[in-house]
């Protein structure tokens, strides 16, 4: 009987590098489940999205550890194929918003488990200007401490070391003018934050993206922050969002399928926590149920 084939790409950065310790109980997992293992540590920005655009094909199912960023190459090179094959995670960055989203255990020899004995599930990808994210594209306020904090200080401190980074930035805020259009709806004015997501978290803050969020719908929600006038503006904002009650005008928060943003100046954007380069116009849409990842049997429900 021919073997199934699998191939492993990890991080041996991401997180605390904890996945050195694992390696065995990961490959040893997917060899029990029948699978013959090719294993590719990645050696520079870009290696997994090449792997698996190049040579996903060649295999029944492929599997990535790492954060946000290694699951975002991973699934950008799997959006360039024409064929596509199921996608396992075992997450071991700093945050995992999306594997939070879709339910995965926090323990990797219970995620490796998972990988190669769950059910496949279709999830919306987004489509930003052509390239690709899994769960987050964002704008403005703290959105690039993620790539600016050192992966040191997110091993040693975790969340606290975006909170750090991202205090230092609010003397710098700067506001964007943004005429904002979806469906039959244009909003123009001065925004200091925006994100558009498809997850139950952000920054490894739950719920902090809306009600009633599905992965499969097609639908993705935004949050987009008013320049606020005045300190008790800036408060209203803060206490809008630490109790996440929708209580004020100067946050916008919809669903859309689709929308466009037009800058009156470039704006560098983060993908899945990643320098997205800047733009002036930016065209944002889910890719309905694109790519397949491998849940438990409840999630697929």
């Amino acid at each position: 009987m021919k073997r199934k084939r699998l191939l492993f790409v990890f991080n041996p950065l991401s997180g605390k590098g904890l996945i050195k310790n694992k390696l065995l109980e990961i490959v040893d997992q997917f060899v029990k489940n029948g699978y013959e293992v090719t294993i590719h540590p990645t050696q520079r920005q870009q290696d997994a999205f090449e792997q698996v655009e190049e040579h996903a094909g060649e295999y029944n199912l492929v599997v990535c550890s790492g954060g946000d960023g290694t699951l975002d190459e991973v699934v950008s090179g799997m959006m360039r194929r024409k064929r596509r094959v199921p996608i396992g995670y075992i997450p071991s960055g700093s945050t995992n918003d999306f594997a939070c989203s879709l339910k995965i255990p926090k323990s990797m020899g219970k995620a490796a488990q998972l990988s190669v004995s769950g059910v496949p599930f279709a999830c919306d990808i987004g489509n930003f200007n052509g390239e690709f994210f899994v769960y987050i594209a964002a704008f403005g306020l703290f959105t690039d401490v993620s790539y600016a904090t050192s992966q040191e200080l997110k091993n040693r401190i975790g969340h606290f070391a975006y909170i750090l980074e991202g205090v230092k930035r609010i003397p710098e805020v700067q506001p964007y003018h943004l005429k904002i259009s979806y469906e039959d709806t244009e909003i123009e004015g001065e925004f200091i934050y925006g994100m558009v997501t498809n997850s139950v978290s952000a920054g490894g803050f739950r719920n902090i993206t809306g009600k009633n969020v599905k992965l499969n719908d097609g639908i993705f929600e935004v949050t987009l922050i008013r320049m606020p006038k005045n300190p008790l503006e800036l408060n209203e904002i803060i206490a809008s969002l630490t109790n996440f009650i929708d209580n004020t005008d100067l946050i916008y928060t919809f669903k859309t399928e689709r929308l466009k943003i037009e800058a009156a100046e470039e704006i560098a954007w983060t993908l899945d926590g990643e320098y997205g380069g800047k733009h002036k116009d930016v065209t944002i849409y889910a890719e309905k149920q694109a790519v397949e990842m491998i849940v438990s049997q409840e999630m697929e429900q």
